[in-house]
């Protein structure tokens, strides 16, 4: 009997493993929300990122979060770092900026290290706007493996939906 549950076991563990090994090098999450205003007072509020306070969903998640600005007040070339006991410690930096998109260079200290890219994309849509949050970037098999137990665009997913209502309200408020 014990052998049978060993063999059982040994079997689990080394198809979690190959399944891991079968998911895609890459990750991608992707939202997207309807604003009722025009692409550039959307991207107003993503290129500044003292304005991320008023709608980001990872703004609350400390409520002594140690914030640093600096390069360009908005725009590429603008930097933030943030430390915080939830919210892990990490970087952003403005990569580029044209009238319908917004690219940030991503990197995460702790609780991991991962270096990714955000994208905020605003395309006319009728009489609103439709905005696009997306990050991407390498996965490790360590990832792939955790991603496997979790849906690891469920749980981002669901920050980046919160963060678009958020954002819709900002923006429409102005």
């Amino acid at each position: 009997m014990l052998k049978i549950v060993a063999a059982v076991v040994v079997l689990a563990v080394a198809g979690l493993l190959v399944a891991a090994a079968l998911r895609p090098p890459v990750f991608r999450v992707e939202r997207s929300v309807l604003v009722n205003a025009p692409p550039e007072a959307v991207l107003a509020h993503v290129s500044d990122f003292k304005a991320w306070r008023a709608w980001s969903p990872y703004e609350t998640l400390d409520s002594d979060l140690q914030r640093t600005y600096g390069g360009a007040p908005h725009g590429v070339g603008a930097t933030y770092a943030w430390a915080g006991r939830k919210a892990g410690t990490g970087r952003m930096r403005v990569v580029s900026a044209t009238g319908r998109e917004i690219a940030i260079a991503l990197d995460f200290e702790k609780p991991f290290k991962a270096s990714n890219t955000a994208a905020f994309t605003a395309e006319p849509a009728g009489g609103s706007t439709r905005v696009t949050w997306t990050m991407s970037g390498p996965a490790p098999y360590v990832s792939r493996l955790m991603g496997v137990i979790f849906d690891m665009d469920k749980m981002i997913g669901r920050d980046f939906e919160t963060g678009l209502s958020n954002l819709k309200s900002v923006v429409e408020r102005s």
